[in-house]
C-alpha cells in the first residue's frame, strides 16, 4: 500500500479538538485507575491487558453520549493518556517488587516512593521520547506493513462512535460487577476464594480461584493462550510434585532444610511448589524470554538498521498538520537531560556507566519493541525476555567492573526497571500513534499525551506498589509478583552463585522441549510458575471465549458478542483491580478485620467452598449476560 494516498478520516487540513481540559483530566484519571489495576493484575498472574479499548470506549461514551460532543481526536486523546498507566504498570512490577523482596530479606532499606516514581518517570519518558523519530519510519511508511493490531482496533472503535454509549455501559458494568464479586471474596470472605480438590495417596493437587478478573484474563487472551498456561500447571502440580514427592520422600534437597516428606506433611502440595517447583518454573521463563528474544534476532538487526537510517532523515517539522512531531531536537535534548538525571539524582543507585547502559540498551529495546507490536500485537510483545537479557548482560558488565554485592543488585535492578519500561512505553506509544495515523490526530499533541499520561501514572505507581506490599506482601499467595522474583533471582544467581541450578536447568531443558514440539514457551513457562488453581480460573475464561467464537451465528453478530465480552472482562479487570487497592488500604489501616464476616458467621469450610462455585457460576452468567444475551438495537 502507498502510504502517501492514505487519507485519514480527519483530513490534514481539518483542525479539532485534541488536547482539552476534558481530555487531560478523563485521560490522567484512567491513567491512574488502569495503571493500579494493571499493576495488581500483573503482581497477581504475571499478565496485564491492554487499556487502549477500554479507555477509548469509555472516553466515547463520556465525550460524546453524555457531553454530547462530537470530537473523536479529544477522544483519542483520552485513550492515549490513559493508556499509558497500564503500560507503565507493565514494566514496573516486572522489576521493581524485587527490592521490596530484598528489603523484606533484610539485605537494603525499603525502596523510597521517590526512588520508584523516578525510576518509573525517567523510564516512561525515555520511552516516548524514542519513539519520536521512529514514528516515521515504523507508523507511516510501512502502513499496510506493520498492522499494530491493537492500534487499529481502537480507531475502529472510536470510528464506531453511535454504539460509544452502549459500550462503555458495558465496561462500567464490568467494573460493578467485579467490585461488588471481590469484596464478597475478599473483603467481607463470606465464600471461598480458591477451592481445590485432592487424592488420598497421591500428592498432586487441582482446583481453581472465584476471582471475575483472573477468569477475565483467560477471555481476553482466548483458549489457546489459556490452554498453555493450564499445561504448564498441570505439569507442575500432577506430574513433578508428586515425583518430587514420589522419590525424595526421605532426601533433604536445597533449597529445603527439612525432608522432602516432612515439607509435604506440613504444608501440602503448596509447600513442594513454594520451596522446589518455583526455580524449575523461573528456570523455564528465564528460557523462554531468551528463546523469544532469539527468534526475534533477524527482526530486531533489520529494525535497528532502519530507526537508524530514519533518525539520519527525520524531518522535526512539516507543513502537514497530521506530520509534525515532537521537534528532533527537543527530543535529543531530552535524552541527554534524562541522562544526567539517571546518572546523577541521588534516589536511583546508577553510575555514568549504567546511564550509558540505559541509554543504548533503551533506544535498542525501543526500537525492538516498537516493531514487535506492530506485528504482534501488545499482549504478545516479549518485554520480559528482553528485560532478561538486559539483566543478564548488565550483571555481568556490573561484576566485571567491581560493583558487587548487595550494590551492584540493585544497581542492577534499577538499570533493568528503567529499561523495561522503556520497552512497555514504546510498544503502547506505537500503538497509539498508529490509531492517531488513522484517525488523522496531530503526533506532536500525541506524543505530548503520552507524557502527561506517564507523568501521571509514575507518581501513582510508588503509591500502589508501597499499598499492595504493605497489605499482602510481594511473593506471597496474594501477589506472587512471579517476573519480579524472577529477575530477583537471575541477579542474585550471577551475582552470588546462590541458585539451586539442578532445579533451575530442569525448568531450563522443559522451556527447550516444549519449544521443540511447537509450543509457545512463555505463557506455557509462566503456567510451570503459577499456581494451578489460578491457571485453572484462567482457563475457564479461555473455554467460555472458545464457546463463543464456535457459535454458529451471523459473522457479525458473533464478532459483536464476542467484542462485547472483552469489554465486559476488561472492565471486570479494571473493578477487581480497584477494589483490591481499596482492601490493601483497609488492610493497612487495619480495618479488614472489621468487615471480615467469616469467623462471625461461623461459616464452614463446605459451605465456604459450595459458596465459592456458586458465586463462580454467577460471574460466568454476568459474562453472557453482558455478551450473549445483551440486548442490540
Amino acid at each position: 500500500m502507498d502510504n502517501k494516498q492514505f487519507k485519514p478520516y480527519i483530513p490534514a487540513e481539518k483542525v479539532t479538538p485534541e488536547i482539552t481540559i476534558t481530555s487531560i483530566i478523563m485521560g490522567v484519571i484512567l491513567s491512574i485507575v488502569f495503571g493500579a489495576a494493571n499493576a495488581y493484575l500483573g503482581l497477581r498472574v504475571g499478565m496485564t491487558v491492554s487499556a487502549s479499548i477500554p479507555a477509548a470506549v469509555i472516553s466515547m461514551g463520556v465525550i460524546r453520549v453524555i457531553m454530547r460532543k462530537n470530537s473523536i481526536l479529544e477522544s483519542n486523546i483520552v485513550q492515549t493518556i490513559g493508556s499509558a498507566g497500564e503500560s507503565l504498570a507493565a514494566g514496573a512490577i516486572f522489576t521493581l517488587p524485587a527490592l521490596f523482596l530484598w528489603a523484606a530479606e533484610g539485605k537494603t532499606g525499603t525502596p523510597s516512593i521517590v526512588e520508584i516514581t523516578t525510576i518509573a518517570l525517567l523510564g516512561g519518558l525515555l520511552g516516548v521520547f524514542f519513539m519520536v523519530p521512529l514514528r516515521n519510519a515504523l507508523i507511516v511508511k510501512e502502513h499496510g506493513i506493520l498492522p499494530y493490531p491493537e492500534g487499529t482496533a481502537c480507531a475502529e472503535v472510536l470510528l464506531a462512535g453511535e454504539k460509544g454509549g452502549a459500550n462503555a455501559s458495558t465496561v462500567f458494568a464490568g467494573m460493578g460487577f467485579a467490585a461488588l464479586f471481590k469484596f464478597i471474596i475478599d473483603g467481607l470472605k463470606v465464600v471461598s476464594g480458591e477451592i481445590s480438590f485432592r487424592v488420598k495417596g497421591y500428592a498432586g493437587e487441582i482446583g481453581t480461584q472465584i476471582y471475575p478478573a483472573v477468569m477475565s484474563v483467560g477471555y481476553i487472551c482466548g483458549a489457546r493462550i489459556s490452554s498453555y498456561m493450564f499445561a504448564g500447571g498441570v505439569l507442575s502440580w500432577l506430574v513433578l510434585i508428586p515425583l518430587i514427592v514420589l522419590f525424595g520422600e526421605n532426601i533433604v534437597l536445597a533449597p529445603g532444610t527439612e525432608t522432602i516428606g516432612q515439607i509435604f506433611a506440613d504444608g501440602g502440595a503448596g509447600a513442594i511448589w513454594g520451596t522446589y517447583i518455583r526455580y524449575i518454573g523461573a528456570g523455564a521463563l528465564a528460557a523462554g524470554g531468551i528463546i523469544s528474544l532469539i527468534k526475534s534476532l533477524p527482526l530486531i538487526v533489520k529494525t535497528f538498521g532502519g530507526a537508524m537510517k530514519s533518525m539520519a532523515g527525520s524531518k522535526s517539522e512539516s507543513q502537514l498538520r497530521t506530520e509534525k512531531d515532537i521537534s528532533l531536537k527537543i527530543v535529543l535534548a531530552a535524552i541527554a537531560v534524562i541522562t544526567v538525571l539517571i546518572w546523577l539524582v541521588p534516589a536511583i543507585p546508577v553510575t555514568l556507566l549504567g546511564a550509558i547502559i540505559v541509554v543504548v540498551f533503551g533506544f535498542f529495546f525501543a526500537t525492538v519493541s516498537s516493531r514487535m507490536v506492530g506485528l504482534v500485537g501488545s499482549s504478545n510483545n516479549p518485554v520480559s525476555g528482553m528485560a532478561i537479557a538486559t539483566l543478564l548482560i548488565t550483571t555481568l558488565i556490573l561484576k566485571a567492573t567491581g560493583m558487587v554485592g548487595t550494590a551492584g543488585m540493585v544497581s542492577a535492578i534499577a538499570i533493568g526497571s528503567i529499561i523495561c519500561i522503556v520497552s512497555a512505553i514504546a510498544g503502547d506509544t506505537s500503538q497509539d500513534l498508529k490509531t492517531g495515523f488513522l484517525l488523522g490526530a496531530t503526533p506532536r499533541k500525541q506524543q505530548i499525551g503520552e507524557i502527561i499520561g506517564v507523568v501521571a501514572a509514575a507518581f501513582a505507581i510508588g503509591g500502589t506498589l508501597y499499598l499492595l506490599n504493605a497489605a499482602w506482601g510481594f511473593g506471597s499467595d496474594e501477589l506472587a509478583a512471579p517476573q519480579a522474583t524472577l529477575m530477583k533471582l537471575i541477579i542474585e544467581g550471577v551475582m552470588g552463585g546462590n541458585l539451586p541450578w539442578a532445579l533451575v536447568f530442569t525448568g531450563v531443558f522443559i522451556a527447550v522441549v516444549v519449544e521443540l514440539v511447537g509450543i509457545p514457551v512463555l505463557p506455557f513457562a509462566i503456567g510451570v510458575y503459577l499456581p494451578v488453581q489460578l491457571n485453572a480460573c484462567i482457563m475457564v475464561g479461555g473455554l467460555i471465549r472458545l464457546a463463543l467464537d464456535k457459535m454458529k451465528k451471523e459473522e457479525e453478530k458473533k464478532k459483536a458478542i464476542v467484542n462485547d465480552g472483552i469489554l465486559f472482562c476488561s472492565g471486570m479487570i479494571a473493578g477487581e483491580g480497584l477494589v483490591g487497592i481499596v482492601l490493601a488500604l483497609l488492610a493497612v489501616f487495619g480495618v479488614d478485620k472489621m468487615i471480615d464476616l467469616s469467623g462471625t458467621l461461623g461459616i464452614a469450610p463446605w459451605a465456604s467452598n459450595a459458596g465459592g462455585l456458586v458465586l463462580f457460576a454467577i460471574i460466568i452468567l454476568t459474562v453472557l449476560k453482558f455478551s450473549v444475551w445483551k440486548k442490540r438495537s
